[in-house]
């Protein structure tokens, strides 16, 4: 049996059908058996497009409903989903579209100004959708429309291999042009199989989508939320008082998200004091937090603080800071522990060496380079073997 992505929403539909799967940023619910017939309107409707096994479709679009399902209608198709960050510039989107050869583009109407100076300088693109609109807009089909002209019974699925690439993820370096991470279907399914052990994902959660989905496929979650039978809700734009109001709404179990926004919500949490679900889970990466910090969400709010660590290049997600039940720690300790990046995840093998490759002393003074060995580990930098030799 290959590792195929488009396993998860099977499973999702077959245990979790009439379950709500996804909350748009309406407030409206789908669920998993209304998503599933949409994901085939859209393999029919990317077919329609001329969108056969291993070409690129870009998507240009924010935490929503039509993000979402783009994942599991590409992957039906064979086709590799090119996720672009919403926080770049026209010239940085041509660069990434051309460079990716995608063949179309999804983008949210919000979005559309980003790449209307490129549009005709574009050399592969031949189709431009626009989600949330309905009718075509300066002449780009409108996303729901385009939609419902497609049938909802099951996509003739591409025969796809576990090791082709699912997801093709542009890094920005500090140096020269982004770089296209080609991760496999084998590498996503691993990263999520091992993931959401370590984030203890179940059927009961209620995630709120806030980190981008676009950034490393939200770091997987889209994968095991799904295969779990998740409910998962959606936020467009980082607004603290919409996200906590969500979260006591719904009675959200868990939100990703990076510091910064973190930051926001717990300004905005000192403000108001909303009431809010008492089993929160954060799942938090982008750098070290203080152990105050970690102190004061556990302690004052009563959230549960969870760091992760990892790069695109590794699907992302390499360590958690969970406390092993070999270390015992008490009050501050404690909160410094978790305000580590934490332990190797299961699958993955991390060190920490110097330039001659040993490795460095674990007394969390002494600097090294992190390397990574696992499945996650990408296939290599599209059209790029230099590079890929380089970092492999």
């Amino acid at each position: 049996m290959e590792l195929l992505l488009t396993d998860f929403l099977d499973r999702a539909v077959t245990v979790y059908g009439t379950k709500e799967a996804i909350i748009d940023q309406d407030g409206y619910a789908h669920t998993y058996n209304e998503v599933y017939k949409r994901v085939q309107q859209l393999s029919h409707g990317l077919s329609s497009l001329g969108v056969e096994k291993g070409d690129r479709v870009a998507y240009l679009a924010p935490n929503t409903l039509e993000m979402y399902e783009g994942f599991y209608g590409v992957f039906q198709t064979g086709g590799i989903m090119v996720s672009l960050n919403t926080r770049l510039k026209p010239e940085d989107y041509r660069f990434i579209l051309d460079h990716s050869g995608s063949k179309v583009l999804f983008v949210d109407y919000e979005l559309v100004p980003l790449i209307e100076p490129i549009v005709e300088q574009l050399d592969t693109v031949e189709h431009i959708i626009v989600h949330g609109e309905e009718e075509d807009k300066n002449g780009m089909p409108g996303y729901e429309n385009w939609l419902a002209s497609f049938p909802d019974s099951d996509f003739p699925r591409a025969d796809v291999k576990e090791n082709d690439t699912a997801t093709l993820l542009y890094t920005s370096g500090t140096t020269g042009n982004p770089k296209g991470v080609m991760l496999t279907h084998r590498n996503n399914y691993l990263h999520a199989l091992s993931i959401q052990h370590h984030l203890r994902v179940s059927d009961q959660d209620k995630l709120i989508h806030i980190l981008p989905m676009f950034h490393v496929n939200g770091w997987g979650s889209p994968f095991y939320y799904t295969a779990n039978g998740a409910t998962q809700i959606m936020q467009k734009k980082v607004i603290p008082e919409e996200i906590l109001e969500k979260a006591r709404k719904h009675n959200a179990t868990v939100m990703h998200m990076a510091p910064t926004v973190l930051n926001g919500l717990i300004s905005k949490y000192h403000e108001t004091k909303p009431e809010t679900p008492d089993n929160m889970r954060l799942v938090i990466a982008g750098s070290a937090p203080p152990k105050a910090f970690v102190k004061e969400i556990e302690e004052e709010i009563g959230w549960e603080f969870y760091q992760v660590y990892g790069m695109t290049e590794s699907s992302p997600l390499s360590t958690a800071s969970y406390i092993s039940t070999e270390e015992e720690y008490e009050g501050d300790d404690y909160y410094a522990a978790k305000a580590k990046a934490g332990l190797e995840v299961i699958g993955t093998k991390v060190r920490v060496v110097d330039e001659e490759g040993e490795e460095v002393a674990k007394d969390g003074k002494e600097v090294g380079e992190v390397i990574v060995k696992g499945p996650g580990v990408m296939k290599g930098y599209w059209k790029n073997e230099e590079e890929t030799n380089r970092t492999l």
